[in-house]
């Protein structure tokens, strides 16, 4: 997955939830996004661990 901002992986991550919650999406289609939303999903939790990870490390630090 190339490397975006947090925001950008949460708004295509809303995308796919959205497309998700279509009744009409074909089966093959929702898997594959599915397996999107959760590489999204786990992309976004990584990132949020980092940035916390700095912030605790900064108020350590002071």
């Amino acid at each position: 997955m190339e490397k975006k901002s947090f925001e950008t992986l949460l708004k295509d991550l809303e995308q796919v939830v959205k497309d998700l919650e279509n009744k009409d999406i074909p089966l093959d289609e929702a898997v594959k996004k599915y397996q999107l939303g959760l590489e999204l999903s786990k992309a976004c939790y990584q990132m949020l661990e980092e940035a916390e990870k700095l912030v605790v490390k900064d108020i350590k630090d002071e």
